[in-house]
């Protein structure tokens, strides 16, 4: 080992013999197994780098093969509190007293030093006289560390104010001096509940906030951190209570979802924490304690640690479940539908904007879940819209989708949304119309076309019977078209119908109440799933949501995007 040599403060010159510069990985584990860890022999091993306090468990952990970093659990002790900061006047000789005792422990002159940990990373500024006072002390402990050789790294327990002035010149002469560790801490119950899927990412999406509110501020990413802990005490964010293989695998998805965040945004490193089983603290004497150590040591490297064996029977094994794997080309993947970039991108032409793209490409894998149609449903569809639209023109039909800056595959995934749409509608329950209602209808759309017909099976345009007035706002497209007295093969959005018209269409004011009334009870009715539709459709959305696998954890904003405003003619309904 390299030989360095270190003179402490009092003159006398000591013979260190290790180098503690970190492994060159990215990220490197650290892992806390002092004396008050009554399995620290689990960390005990080459690839481990052990946390540890004082003379005595440091050595026996290097000897067994660990690299050492000095754990200080007292930082308040040197430096107070924002509202009582130790004398300014005593920080350097603490500090220089203190760093003599780390680089004996660690056995080297630049030891690595983790300072547990900043008070008040949230308070605004500006900060009185106290909080500012203790800020400096903790920046000057910091310094003066450094200054002797060692790596300090500076925990940081709560989301950290970092508005332009005085807080952001603070942390930024931090990183300029120190590392910076976010603490982030889980109930593992919520996670649990949320599932492999949903839980892992609100793991990926916490520690990755957890880093951004660092690099925002002009932090490179080679001096931040991530602090995991796994306390078992009610009310610190660990455990929480729940059932030892629910906890273990709660264990196992943030050791993958920290690598997974680790290597997306390369920072520094992952610590882990709640290890250790104080008398004082009954809530941290957890006989399973030590099998969650192994499961989390072994979920990064199988060499680590035999979990499957300490875990027991029903440990879940899989190092796979809810990580964020996506074939080439998907955007997101919801069970065993996907959502393609490919199809995304030619709505981002049409719109103009990306978001917008995406939601209705993620809503649109969420309805056909719902409701399947075929590439035949969608051609009947389009030519009735060429027929009813464009005179039978495909010409122009062609000439109005290019006019919109698109092409006949974006035209027809719009049509497919517009069937999907009707036939996800015509099964959405709602309340039935009273006879209010009806009335007012028939009294304000006295204008509106309808018409007698018969129908070879029941339809609800006209409210489930065979026969009646159908209304031109809910009836098949050019129903008020046809002549009377034969039987016609019509298409609608849900299927096509066979229907006779039994006279010529009428204003609907001119037909008596009594006979128009299922016709108008039937529009009421449609009216109301149509309104009804969005909220259904972000209901699904958000169902989806556990089992939605998307690139980076980035998620739609939910609810529903209309491409038929950016091509009006596709409309189905009038």
């Amino acid at each position: 080992m390299l030989a360095l040599s270190v003179g402490s403060r009092s003159g006398d010159a000591q013979q260190l013999q290790a180098n503690c510069v970190l492994p060159s990985q990215t990220p490197v584990w650290l892992d806390f197994a002092d004396g008050s860890v009554p399995f620290w022999n689990l960390f005990a091993k080459p690839g481990v780098v052990a946390l540890a306090s004082n003379l005595i468990y440091p050595p026996k952990l290097r000897e067994a093969g660990a690299q050492t970093v000095y754990f200080d659990l007292y930082l308040n002790r040197r430096v107070g509190t924002p509202s009582a900061p130790a004398d300014p006047s005593t920080i350097v000789a603490k500090a220089n007293k203190f760093y003599d005792y780390a680089a004996q422990a660690m056995d080297c002159s630049n030891p690595v030093i983790a300072e547990n940990e900043l008070f008040g990373a949230w308070l605004a500024t500006p900060w009185s006289p106290t909080a500012a006072q203790y800020r400096a002390n903790v920046l000057l402990f910091l310094q003066t560390l450094k200054a002797r050789g060692a790596q300090p790294w500076l925990l940081v327990n709560s989301r950290p104010f970092t508005a332009e002035g005085q807080a952001l010149d603070w942390w930024r002469a931090v990183a300029d001096t120190a590392g910076i560790v976010r603490e982030v801490y889980f109930p593992a119950p919520l996670i649990y509940k949320q599932g492999p899927i949903a839980g892992s990412r609100t793991l990926r999406q916490s520690f990755r906030q957890g880093v951004l509110d660092f690099t925002k501020m002009g932090i490179p990413v080679s001096k931040l951190g991530i602090f995991l802990g796994f306390q078992t005490s009610k009310g610190q964010g660990g455990r929480e209570g729940l059932e030892a293989q629910a906890w273990f695998r709660t264990v196992k998805w943030q050791v993958l979802a920290a690598r997974y965040v680790a290597r997306e945004m390369k920072f520094s490193s992952v610590w882990s924490w709640g290890w250790a089983e104080w008398k004082t603290t009954p809530g941290e004497m957890d006989p399973a304690k030590w099998r969650a150590a192994c499961v989390y040591l072994w979920t990064r490297d199988p060499k680590l640690c035999n979990a499957p064996h300490a875990a027991g029977k029903g440990f879940n094994k899989s190092l796979a479940e809810g990580q964020p794997v996506l074939a080439t080309g998907l955007r997101c993947q919801i069970g065993g539908t996907a959502v393609r970039w490919s199809a995304i991108n030619p709505l981002v032409k049409l719109t103009g904007d990306a978001e917008l793209a995406f939601s209705n490409a993620f809503a649109r894998a969420v309805e056909q879940r719902a409701a399947g149609i075929t590439s035949a449903d969608v051609l009947a569809a389009e030519r009735s819209i060429v027929s009813a639209r464009f005179g039978g023109s495909r010409d122009a039909y062609l000439s109005a989708i290019g006019a919109a800056g698109t092409n006949i595959s974006v035209a027809r995934g719009v049509i497919g949304d517009e069937l999907r749409r009707a036939r996800i509608e015509s099964r959405l329950a709602v309340a039935d119309p009273s006879a209010s209602q009806i009335a007012d209808f028939h009294e304000t759309y006295g204008d509106l076309q309808a018409r007698l017909v018969q129908a070879k099976s029941p339809e609800q345009w006209l409210g489930g019977r065979r026969s009646g007035y159908a209304l031109a706002s809910v009836a098949p497209p050019q129903l008020m078209n046809l002549s009377s007295g034969r039987w016609w093969a019509l298409w609608s959005p849900l299927g096509t119908v066979q229907v006779r018209p039994l006279g010529p269409p009428l204003p609907l004011g001119s037909v008596p109440l009594g006979n128009a009334t299922s016709g108008i009870r039937a529009a009421l009715v449609a009216q109301a799933r149509e309104e009804r539709f969005p909220s259904w459709l972000t209901a699904a959305q958000r169902a989806a949501l556990p089992e939605a696998i998307c690139w980076r954890d980035q998620l739609p904003v939910l609810g529903e995007v209309d491409l038929t405003n950016y091509l009006p003619f596709l409309a189905l309904s009038s």
